[in-house]
């Protein structure tokens, strides 16, 4: 998937010819004997196994070190060259790189390790309520069974890959990479070495007003998006609005200490204090350009040029009424490890993400997303950062190997699993948060069956929960997706911390204050087409913040995420990217004095 045109490697006949040079004692290959049989060959030897090297090795010179020519009436003719020897020195390019290894493991190591606090709520509750069990076997009401928790948690203690086979699930679904977090990331931060809030409690204020929202989301999914603006005349939008303004602990986007129409459902990353071990002094901020112009970010509304060919911006999406795990028999399969037994229905004609619902659906396919942005950036003429140390040269260009759009690129596809460790870190060995999903069926049993789960109050008493049961039905929180949530616990986000990583990287690579050019937004009287927008001006560093926002709240939209989850994740996948970043920056010799960016919550900082 190489779109960097200095992209080159070497011919596949040459690399399985050199294969076969081995060490008779090893049997494997040794550079240094083919270099020595190299050095024995004789012209018309050496040109007489020239069929080992592409017509392209030879036309593009790769032999013209060794050789030179005379001319001998119309026939070129190749003169010995004996004793040539190349000038690099080997041993210390080697050695220095072999010294850039141990200094970007000396730089990781003099990190340290963070404290790693919970929210309490495991041993709170001994029934497990507040903690992540879906997948398990459950008792009628939604309980999980003591012994099957356990099975989880035992091998995530003695980290004995035969352990996790011994866990006991409830049905045919499978936990989703609980080792995945133990693997050693050779770039970047270790999995454990990053710190984040610790996520709302079970009965808190806050974990109410999050549970709100979601409920909010579910009954809005239908709603387009050129309806979220302050003078909306949308009554479910301004009903949202009104509930969300009466929580005492909301920790969404505001605006002068309100939110509005504007800011609805737009998205927040949340900072740990570093000098509050407990990790419950946090800082949510509103990255920059998330609430500039329209919702969607211009990276989700514009053709995408992928060399010879184009990616149409378009998605398949989902139907209005394709809501699941709205009744407590369907809910209660899924939590036991099972399918719901239910598909979507998706529209048959594509259109741009233009309502709620496309977003959500969006989030749970996925697409080209950042990748996407980094051939959009291209295919505008983005300019690079200006720190690229290419920028002023009168004679080079970066290519793939360092700098160029390609190089980035390559970081794009790296860069997601090792945000993932560090996400599902904080799911299967710290938090083991419960969905919202399994959150909804404490809610439902309260109301029912009369049980008497602690859900604080400003739950109960919203109008979303009210309003959700005269649509739905239910006090669940319906889910946009027939599977509900995937099995590994919900903090943080994957999605989130995927986002994270991949925004700031390519904040490292542009210019972050290049105005889009021709913004365009989807038509309200046809979404299969855009118009354009004529706001306020919109920047590649705030679209890529609102791209990666975009990405993970839509994952909250599809009903399988809490605020936090992605709030903290977007943190955490940034600080990610910046690890990475750093080692990288150690193995260059370009004159570079350093990625400069912008992090979500302003800052702007020089690595």
């Amino acid at each position: 998937m190489q779109s960097d045109p200095n992209f080159h490697q070497a011919s596949q006949t040459e690399t399985q010819a050199q294969s076969k040079i081995t060490n008779p004692e090893t049997g494997h290959a040794d550079g240094s004997r083919k270099r020595s049989l190299l050095g024995r060959f004789s012209r018309r030897s050496f040109l007489g196994r020239a069929g080992v090297l592409t017509a392209t090795g030879v036309t593009a010179g790769v032999m013209s070190p060794l050789l030179s020519s005379t001319r001998k009436g119309d026939i070129v003719q190749a003169q010995n060259v004996v004793g040539s020897e190349r000038v690099f020195d080997d041993n210390n390019f080697v050695q220095k790189a072999y010294n850039v290894r141990v200094q970007a493991a000396k730089q990781q190591l003099d990190l340290g390790v963070v404290p790693q606090p919970t929210n309490g709520d495991e041993e709170r509750y001994p029934n497990k309520i507040a903690s992540d069990s879906r997948g398990l076997p459950h008792d009628k009401r939604g309980e999980v069974n003591l012994e099957a928790y356990n099975s989880v948690t035992k091998p995530l203690t003695t980290l004995d890959p035969n352990d996790f086979e011994k866990i006991i699930l409830g049905g045919g679904r499978k936990l989703v990479s609980p080792l995945g977090p133990l693997a050693i990331s050779l770039e970047g931060p270790n999995a454990d070495q990053l710190g984040i809030p610790v996520p709302p409690v079970l009965d808190s204020a806050e974990q109410a007003a999050e549970a709100v929202e979601l409920y909010w989301h579910a009954l809005l999914r239908d709603v387009p998006f050129n309806k979220f603006h302050d003078n909306t005349d949308d009554h479910k939008v301004l009903a949202a609005v009104e509930d969300l303004n009466k929580l005492s602990a909301f920790r969404g986007p505001k605006q002068n200490g309100y939110v509005t129409p504007q800011t609805l459902f737009r998205g927040s990353a949340n900072y740990i204090d570093k000098s509050d071990a407990s990790g419950r002094t946090t800082r949510y901020v509103t990255p920059p350009g998330v609430l500039d112009g329209p919702y969607i970010s211009q990276f989700l509304l514009r053709e995408i040029p992928f060399n010879t060919q184009v990616i149409s911006p378009l998605i398949r999406t989902a139907l209005p009424g394709n809501d699941f795990l709205t009744t407590f028999d369907e809910w209660l399969l899924v939590q036991n490890g099972s399918d719901s037994g239910r598909s979507i229905n998706y529209d048959p004609k594509r259109r741009y993400v233009s309502t709620v619902r496309d977003l959500g659906e969006l989030a749970h396919i996925g697409g080209a997303l950042f990748f996407g942005a980094l051939l959009i950036l291209s295919g505008i003429n983005a300019p690079l950062s200006p720190t690229n140390p290419y920028n002023n040269s009168k004679t080079l260009t970066p290519g793939i190997g360092t700098f160029a759009t390609g190089y980035f690129q390559t970081l794009l596809l790296l860069a997601p699993s090792r945000a993932i460790r560090a996400s599902y870190w904080r799911k299967y060995y710290v938090s083991r948060r419960l969905r919202p999903e399994a959150y909804g069926g404490l809610v439902y049993n309260n109301l029912v069956n009369k049980t008497q789960y602690p859900i604080n109050s400003e739950l109960l008493n919203s109008k979303a929960l009210a309003q959700t049961f005269s649509t739905f039905g239910t006090y669940l929180l319906p889910q946009a997706y027939p599977e509900g949530a995937p099995f590994h616990p919900a903090y943080t986000s994957g999605a989130g911390a995927i986002a994270g990583v991949q925004a700031t990287l390519l904040k490292a690579a542009f210019n972050e204050d290049f105005v889009i050019p021709n913004p365009v937004v989807p038509d309200p009287n046809d979404p299969t087409k855009v118009i354009p927008y004529n706001g306020s001006q919109l920047t590649v560093g705030g679209e890529l913040n609102k791209l990666a926002a975009n990405y993970a709240i839509g994952r909250d939209i599809g009903g399988i995420h809490w605020r936090s989850d992605v709030a903290a994740a977007l943190a955490l996948g940034e600080e990610v990217a910046i690890g990475i970043l750093r080692d990288e920056k150690l193995g260059y010799v370009e004159k570079f004095d350093g990625f400069r960016l912008t992090k979500f919550d302003g800052t702007k900082i020089t690595i």
